[in-house]
C-alpha cells in the first residue's frame, strides 16, 4: 500500500490514460484473516484501489447484500480497532491503495484524531464517511491534511449545483458519484441525463469515482467511457459469499472492460 494516495493515483492512472477500477468489500467478512486472502486477489485481478468497509450495526447507505456482509463480520468480531491492527500489520502484502469506508458512530468512539493517527500508521490512502456532511467535516478535513489520508464525499443525482461545488471543494482523492438515488445494489439506470451530471461534476477539475449500482461488465464499460473510475461493491461482496470459487474470474472480467 505504500507511495500513493488516492488522488496520487488517479493521475497516474490518467497519464496512462486508463480508468481506476475500484472494488469494494467488507472487512471481517467471514473474517480478517478472509479479509486478507481477499485483498490480495483483488489486487492480483487487478484492482487498481480498494474500498474497505467496516461494519456497523445502523447503516444508512447499504444495500441488503452489504447489510448482511456487515451483520457476518460483527458476528466474527471485527471492530474499528482490529481493523486498522490488521491493516498495519498486512500493510507490506500488497500495494494496491485501501480507501476506509465507514460511518461517523464508530470513529468518534475510536476518537477521531486517533483515527486519522492510526489509519495513517496502516497506510490507508483515502477515508469516505457516507454519513459526513460537507458543513460539519471541518474537523475531519483539517486531521485528513494533517496526516496526509484523502477524504472523499459523496454526491448523487439529486445534488444541486452549488451542492456539487461545495462537495468537490472539500474532496481531495476524489469525488464519489453515487449513480442512483438509493441504497447499493440498486438497479443502475444509465442514460443521457446521468451521463450530463457526471460531466457536470468533473467540470470542476477533481476525479470523479462511480459507485452504487454498477453490477455487470457491461454496466462498467459504459460508465469508464466518461468517469475517472469505476467502483463495484454489492456485485462482488455477493459473488465471495456465493460463489467463491469464480470470484477471481468475475473481478478480472470487470477490469478487463474499464
Amino acid at each position: 500500500m505504500k507511495g500513493f494516495n488516492v488522488r496520487k493515483k488517479l493521475e497516474e492512472l490518467k497519464k496512462k490514460g486508463k480508468k481506476a477500477f475500484i472494488p469494494y468489500i467488507m472487512a471481517g467478512d467471514p473474517s480478517l484473516q478472509e479479509t486478507g486472502r481477499r485483498l490480495k486477489l483483488l489486487s492480483k485481478a487487478g484492482a487498481d484501489l480498494i474500498e474497505l468497509g467496516v461494519p456497523f450495526t445502523d447503516p444508512l447507505a447499504d444495500g441488503p447484500t452489504i447489510q448482511r456482509a456487515a451483520e457476518r463480520a460483527l458476528k466474527s468480531g471485527t471492530t474499528l480497532r482490529k481493523i486498522l491492527d490488521f491493516l498495519n500489520e498486512f500493510k507490506d502484502s500488497i500495494h494496491t491503495p485501501i480507501i476506509l469506508m465507514t460511518y461517523l458512530n464508530p470513529v468518534f468512539c475510536y476518537g477521531i484524531e486517533k483515527f486519522f493517527h492510526d489509519a495513517k500508521e496502516a497506510e490507508v490512502s483515502g477515508v469516505i464517511f457516507p454519513d459526513l456532511t460537507v458543513e460539519e467535516s471541518s474537523e475531519y478535513r483539517d486531521l485528513s491534511k494533517k496526516y496526509g489520508v484523502d477524504i472523499i464525499f459523496l454526491v448523487a443525482p439529486t445534488s444541486t449545483p452549488d451542492r456539487v461545488k461545495k462537495v468537490v471543494r472539500a474532496s481531495t482523492g476524489f469525488v464519489y458519484y453515487v449513480s442512483i438515488t438509493g441504497i447499493t445494489g440498486s438497479e443502475l439506470r444509465l442514460d443521457k441525463k446521468f451521463k450530463e451530471h457526471i460531466d457536470f461534476v468533473k467540470s470542476f477539475g477533481k476525479p470523479v469515482c462511480v459507485g452504487f449500482g454498477v453490477s455487470k461488465p457491461e454496466e462498467a464499460k459504459y460508465v469508464s467511457q466518461f468517469a475517472d473510475g469505476v467502483i463495484v461493491g454489492s456485485a462482488i461482496v455477493k459473488q465471495f459469499h456465493e460463489n467463491p470459487e469464480t470470484a477471481f474470474n468475475f473481478i478480472a472480467s470487470l477490469r478487463e472492460v474499464i
